[in-house]
């Protein structure tokens, strides 16, 4: 038996997530379909991070295991040759069986793009936010500042039907400017349903001075969703590395 384990960048436009569902079309799904294809067997792969719907990945990392002995070099060629174009396999790579690419995951690092500007670009409507405000730069990256460390996230999680602990650990939040563009990255030990995307609607509510300055503060220490700014639109996020 091997474990392989593969890089996998996608388009989460037309996905209803990674995760497997009933209803919807999701990557894992299409993974694990090329994957039958390839080695005439079905398997099921684990990814590292669950995106949400709508959601995008250029450093999605999963694993499954398989008796078929294909040299790993010819893994990502065999797997695109049958994917859709919106799904690459990057990277395959075999490593020990006790391998989990969510459960040893050390840190995920996510993107979230965002366009200010008063007009649409056709250019970059499917994978940007476009927010029409001024927004106050200095503000943001300070107030973003406060997110650092270890602390309660209740206030940036979604409903949840899993009981699990908000308590995560950021290392760090950068928000960028390049003329327009607007890029918010933020690496951390794990993340709550929506907390990116919760974050970075909160920092724009911040920005364009619906919240005053301070609020990041007093958000986290209320532990309540509806003290946060709104959720961001799921097509400016992008998970673009698992660290191990």
């Amino acid at each position: 038996m091997r474990n392989i384990k593969l890089t996998i960048s996608y388009d989460g436009t037309k996905f209803k997530g990674w995760q497997v569902q009933k209803n919807g079309r999701t990557v894992q799904e299409e993974i694990e379909k090329a994957i039958k294809r390839v080695f005439g067997k079905t398997s099921r792969i684990h990814g590292a991070g669950r995106t949400d719907s709508g959601v995008h990945a250029k450093g999605q990392v999963a694993h499954f295991k398989t008796s078929y002995d294909i040299p790993t070099r010819n893994i990502p060629p065999a797997l695109n040759r049958v994917l859709p174009d919106s799904i690459v396999i990057i990277e395959a790579e075999e490593v020990s069986l006790n391998f989990h690419s969510r459960f040893d995951a050390k840190s995920k690092i996510y993107k979230y793009y965002i366009i200010n500007t008063d007009h649409r670009d056709p250019f970059s409507a499917k994978y940007s936010w476009r927010v029409p405000y001024t927004l106050n730069m200095a503000l943001m990256k300070r107030e973003a500042d406060v997110l650092e460390g270890e602390h309660d996230f209740k206030s940036f999680q979604a409903s949840d039907k899993t009981e699990r602990t908000s308590i995560r650990e950021i290392r760090y939040v950068r928000v960028i400017k390049k003329n327009s563009k607007i890029i918010i990255e933020i690496k951390g030990n794990g993340f709550l349903y929506n907390m990116v995307r919760n974050i970075v609607g909160t920092l724009i509510d911040i920005g364009r001075g619906h919240l005053p300055p301070g609020s990041m503060k007093k958000i986290l220490k209320a532990k309540d969703r509806t003290q946060a700014g709104p959720t961001a639109p799921a097509k400016g996020l992008f998970l673009m590395k698992i660290e191990y």
